[in-house]
């Protein structure tokens, strides 16, 4: 007598049937240079050997790299000098190169399908952020930019990163409730007078959100002024701790 097959193997063999299929049609490309790669939502071994990425010694706070180990728990000059209004900063990569190219790839191509890829080397960059993140939340886009882009990349991030690590997501909890001007170009003092008010938590998001600890998702840092703002709102609305992070952040040089 033949054994029968479980559900669960015609299932699996079904899966793996259709994969194969999909990948005759839609071969497996490398996301930065378009080589062939062997899976969906990756990097070409190449290409991962240029990625800029943040590794330890850096700043506790900041995240910034240290060109040498100063030991645990060691903060950069500016954190001193400049106390954040978030409690950490963590980031996948230096804003340069295939780093900067993922990025625009997402931000200004439509590329919405790289945002898992992207979301799984963020949640590894976390530092255990999001391990004990208790709400993903992303910076928001006003309504009249939304609807110019159509999504809010940040969100695409904030959402994927919540399906992976299985933490709620709340992406309607903050709101940017002033209409401001593009940040590119402008200086430090610019940005933050740019965004000086621009975020406010909804009467529920103020029950949501109280006390907890919160990764604030954004795609790049570079000033920190739009974080900053947003997390000033987040903290007036009773969250606790709020640690920023992002793909890619800008980055002068080693401390």
């Amino acid at each position: 007598m033949k054994a029968l097959i479980p559900q669960e193997g015609w299932t699996r063999a079904l899966r793996q049937l259709v994969s194969g299929a999909v990948d005759l049609v839609y071969p497996p490309l490398c996301c930065g240079c378009g080589r062939l790669v062997g899976r969906h939502r990756a990097v070409c071994a190449g290409c991962w050997s240029t990625l800029p990425l943040i590794e330890r010694p850096y700043c506790d706070i900041l995240g910034t790299p240290f060109s040498f180990d100063h030991g645990p728990g060691s903060v950069s000059p500016e954190a001193i000098a400049h106390p954040p209004a978030f409690d950490r900063l963590r980031s996948v990569a230096i804003h340069e190169g295939i780093a900067r190219d993922l990025v625009h790839g997402l931000k200004y191509r439509d590329r919405t399908d790289l945002a898992p890829m992207l979301a799984e080397w963020m949640i590894r960059a976390s530092d255990g952020a999001v391990a004990s993140a208790e709400a993903i939340v992303p910076v928001p886009l006003h309504a009249f930019r939304l609807w110019g882009r159509r999504f809010n990349q940040s969100a695409e991030l904030a959402r994927a990163i919540a399906q992976l690590s299985g933490k709620p997501y709340h992406p309607n909890v903050l709101k940017r409730v002033r209409r401001t001007s593009r940040q590119v170009g402008l200086a430090r003092q610019a940005r933050e007078d740019n965004v000086r008010g621009a975020f406010a938590v909804s009467e529920r998001g103020k029950t949501d959100l109280e006390g907890k600890r919160i990764v604030l998702v954004d795609d790049v840092y570079t000033t920190g002024a739009t974080v900053s703002a947003a997390t000033r709102a987040l903290k007036r609305a009773g969250a606790g701790q709020v640690t920023v992070l992002t793909f890619a952040r800008a980055i002068s040089g080693l401390i």
